[in-house]
């Protein structure tokens, strides 16, 4: 494997959209490792403040951006990332892999990220067991409303009102994005212990890029160590999803690369929570109405300017020592069709939720929707994230750094729309 930094530099990761890069931070401190997300690329003075982590994110927004936008700025991103020169670098996307020719084309950064890295092929490992996704013969599976789905008959990713996700296959799916030829590491092989001869074989036909089957933890670390092993006298690029960290970290704990570490203690309470949907899943609608039930106000916005008189009630309410939901929407029913979960209106939204805090005090919010939680953060200030403490798989709570700003030490959780149980709101308020 590439040669470790003297500074212990393990890994540096992108993520494609704010939820997805506080999955990874999660996963990256539960196991020991320190970590800390980046709002933007940063600089040195900025790596100097967080001197003796060992894994560094970059918190992005590529999945809901053109392949031009991409070209534009993925050039520099992955650049800056390779300047670390940690030996694993994971283009980090969902594991829905939600994405379009149009819209988060996974095909196009994989080509800009193989060009970056001088990569011989990009590994794509998407499984994530943890989270209920898992690739069998290429093709997606995951899990909604207690029942599990290819993701093409997924219930909310089918339907998606963005990157609906209309094929299983990721090799077919791929293939709409990028003329990259993309391989199969399969169940089989894995089963049958034959995994790095069939990634050989593989790689001898040209693919350039290899989907990795995966439905276990334990295929998951099989992956890792092929991928490290494989590629030792280089930086590794991959893309994938936390299942790739998830891998990663078995395989540096068996190879004793990181400490075992005593169990996070869970949140404390708060007196006051901000949730903040632009979410259009059932999963976050059921969340929405269960709140209500459990003593939350909440409001419904409206238009591409959401400042009026749901919003000074919500601050009412807040003074009045409650809780409160600002929704857009209330399941995929009720999505607008004239843009409003886009880029413009989540950042009007991450505007509003900055005057709600400075003038409520409140010093935990949660956003829900990771288009929405990517365009709103950036407008909060913050200058990086790091892990608080365990919340709900995949969502933890985290803690601003932003100094000299008031808003410096807010806790913050940013969820997926489909994360997450019914009570998801209410638990992270009471700390549960």
């Amino acid at each position: 494997m590439t040669k470790i930094k003297k500074s212990g530099l393990l890994y540096v990761y992108y993520g494609d959209d704010f939820t997805g890069s506080t999955d990874v931070l999660e996963a990256l401190a539960l196991n020991g490792v320190r970590a800390v997300l980046f709002t933007h690329p940063p600089e040195e003075r900025s790596l100097k403040a967080f001197a003796g982590y060992r894994a560094i994110g970059i918190a992005g927004e590529s999945r809901s951006r053109s392949p031009e936008w991409m070209s534009r700025n993925l050039r520099t991103i992955f650049a800056s990332m390779r300047a670390l020169g940690a030996p694993v670098n994971h283009y980090k996307v969902c594991s829905t892999f939600d994405s379009s020719p149009r819209t988060g084309s996974i095909g196009r950064a994989m080509e800009l990220g193989m060009q970056a890295f001088r990569s011989r092929f990009v590994p794509l490992v998407v499984a994530a067991p943890r989270l209920g996704r898992s690739v069998v013969y290429g093709n997606l599976f995951a899990t909604a409303e207690g029942g599990f789905y290819r993701i093409d008959r997924h219930p909310t990713m089918r339907q998606h009102p963005v990157t609906p996700m209309d094929e299983a296959d990721l090799r077919l799916h791929l293939a709409r994005q990028t003329q990259m030829s993309i391989g199969l590491v399969d169940l089989s092989s894995f089963q049958s212990g034959q995994a790095g001869e069939r990634l050989q074989a593989e790689l001898k036909t040209g693919v350039k890029g290899i989907v990795f089957d995966g439905i276990e933890d334990a295929m998951l670390e099989e992956t890792a160590r092929l991928v490290c092993e494989h590629e030792a006298r280089r930086q590794v690029f991959a893309v994938g999803s936390s299942g790739l960290t998830s891998g990663l970290l078995l395989y540096w704990s068996r190879l004793g690369w990181i400490p075992e570490i005593p169990p996070w203690e869970r949140a404390a309470a708060t007196d006051r929570l901000i949730v903040l949907s632009g979410s259009c899943s059932q999963a976050t609608a059921r969340q929405i109405r269960r709140a209500k039930q459990q003593g939350f106000e909440t409001y419904r916005l409206h238009g591409p300017e959401p400042w009026g008189a749901e919003t000074r009630k919500a601050l009412e309410a807040l003074s009045r020592g409650a809780s409160v939901v600002l929704y857009t929407a209330l399941g995929p029913e009720t999505n607008s069709e004239d843009g409003e979960f886009g880029d413009k209106f989540g950042t009007a939204l991450g505007n509003r939720l900055r005057e709600l805090l400075m003038v409520s005090g409140v010093r935990r919010v949660l956003i829900a929707g990771g288009d929405t939680s990517s365009h709103a953060v950036k407008q909060l200030g913050l200058h990086a994230l790091t892990f608080a403490a365990p919340l709900a798989p995949g969502v933890p709570l985290c803690r601003a750094h932003a100094p000299g700003s008031r808003l410096d030490g807010l806790e913050l959780v940013l969820k997926g729309g489909q994360v997450g149980p019914d009570e998801f709101f209410a638990q992270v308020r009471d700390g549960r």
